[in-house]
């Protein structure tokens, strides 16, 4: 389980997220032995303990939700970022409130509770001006030296920059040319035989092969030469793949999709995909029931025309299917031909404006779901005649559908909404993604993040 969240979070993290967890269940058990004394405390240890664990799980759940997990935004001012802690936990507060109705034995006493929530609080700030200081600062970054100044070297560079929670920092670049982006002013070793001296001198454990073009500017005695020394020699698309989560179609070539590791998809693999399909959609066609019901009614009101509405896509294997939807624009908005979304869009109606925020126009398309004709999680399905134009302008697109296509997916929880030719481009790198390391585990990892998406309407237009 941990390695599965190492691969898709920076370890750094994970530790700050389980550092943060141990904080608040610590907090809880110091003050209940605080209140009780040890003598007591430790008679009924494992029920405190119980108490404490239900605590820490809704308020991380409730920190998460309200995006303070998300460590790439780390500029907040404190008092913006105290008040967004306090109104996760005041959410927290009323998850615990429906929690202690129902299961009256996990109760802490008023005491208790809110001195432990003072505790907390001033816990969890001071661990997270801790945490955000050793980020700022780059302490405890991996040294890595990029080899190469072009255009695959700068995307790499500015991921490691702007992503200070990557766990790394540039060490040094190596190349003949002037670089386009270097803000900490890294040196540029000229000299391919300097490299392993270098890298012993500033302890690299890592260097980074991004050049554009390999063809007789790979230094590969030198390379072999430290890795002999322990030194990790990654290559350029595999190691921005590992820390932006997408891959970078442009530089991809049919030899890298090739042998490198990733899509596989064993039958016991999509057995267990296709049996998480029909629970989902079973389950979220029956709760959704009190919504779709006064849905359907609002949209019939308003505006003529079918309540549902019916349109081809591309599925797997380049099949084609009916998708189904709630109708959210008037009858006629495509009278004119297919054009992308656009935001504000005229054609859309007052109901369908707020079905499209909330994700509710999507609900019927679990019935493609029941049918085998989309996943609950996969790349979106597009219209054929838009994949007709975007198999010819970008390259791997026709990729996307050797999956099902999917209600969610990891493209609609990293990439806000966009309706464009750059934007199918971008959402691909993230479709490839998830279609390269396509499992259970990150199938409810995206379902989890929709949720978040849905409820704080990201993404939507």
């Amino acid at each position: 389980m941990l390695y599965l969240l190492k691969k898709y979070y920076p370890v750094r993290n994970v530790l700050f997220v389980l550092g943060e967890g141990l904080l608040i269940f610590l907090s809880i058990n110091l003050v209940y032995i605080l209140f009780t004394g040890w003598d007591i405390y430790r008679i009924d240890c494992c029920l405190y303990a119980a108490r404490a664990f239900l605590v820490t799980v809704v308020f991380q759940a409730c920190l998460y939700f309200f995006d303070l997990y998300d460590l790439s935004v780390i500029n907040t001012s404190l008092a913006e970022w105290f008040s967004r802690i306090v109104q996760a936990f005041s959410v927290g507060c009323i998850v615990l409130a429906f929690f202690y109705y129902f299961i009256p034995e996990v109760v802490i006493s008023t005491s208790v509770f809110w001195t432990s929530y003072v505790v907390i609080c001033l816990g969890i700030v001071l661990w997270r001006l801790l945490y955000f200081r050793i980020l700022n600062k780059r302490l405890f970054s991996v040294p890595v030296v990029v080899l190469g100044t072009g255009k695959l070297a700068t995307d790499i560079a500015r991921e490691i920059e702007d992503k200070k929670d990557s766990g790394y920092k540039i060490s040094a670049f190596v190349g003949s040319q002037s670089l386009a982006y270097n803000p900490n002013n890294a040196p540029l070793l000229t000299d391919f035989s300097q490299l392993l001296e270098y890298c012993q001198a500033s302890n690299v454990e890592r260097i980074i092969v991004a050049l554009d073009d390999r063809r007789g500017a790979m230094p590969v005695s030198d390379l072999l030469k430290c890795k002999l020394q322990g030194i990790e020699i990654d290559e350029g698309v595999t190691f921005y793949e590992a820390i932006t989560g997408k891959i970078m179609v442009e530089k991809v070539t049919p030899g890298w999709l090739i042998f490198s590791e990733g899509f596989r998809s064993g039958r016991i693999r999509l057995g267990l995909k296709r049996m998480m399909d029909f629970i989902f959609s079973v389950s979220g066609l029956v709760v959704s029931l009190p919504v779709t019901l006064p849905t359907a009614l609002c949209i019939k009101l308003e505006s003529p025309g079918p309540v549902f509405y019916r349109q081809e896509r591309v599925g797997e294997r380049g099949k084609t299917f009916a998708v189904i939807k709630f109708r959210s624009m008037r009858q006629d908005a495509e009278k004119h031909g297919a054009v992308w979304a656009m935001e504000n869009d005229p054609r859309v109606t007052r109901i369908g404006g707020f079905i499209r925020k909330t994700r509710i126009d999507e609900i019927p398309q679990m019935w493609n779901v029941l049918k085998g004709e989309m996943s609950f999680v996969g790349p979106r399905p597009e219209r054929p005649v838009f994949v007709e134009q975007l198999t010819e302008k970008i390259p791997y697109y026709s990729l996307r559908h050797s999956v099902k296509p999917g209600i969610t997916g990891w493209a609609q929880v990293c990439y806000p909404y966009g309706a464009s030719e750059e934007d199918a481009l971008r959402k691909l790198e993230y479709d490839l993604y998830y279609i390269k390391n396509m499992s259970i585990f990150i199938d409810l990892l995206i379902v989890f993040r929709t949720v978040k998406t849905i409820l704080f309407r990201k993404g939507s237009r």
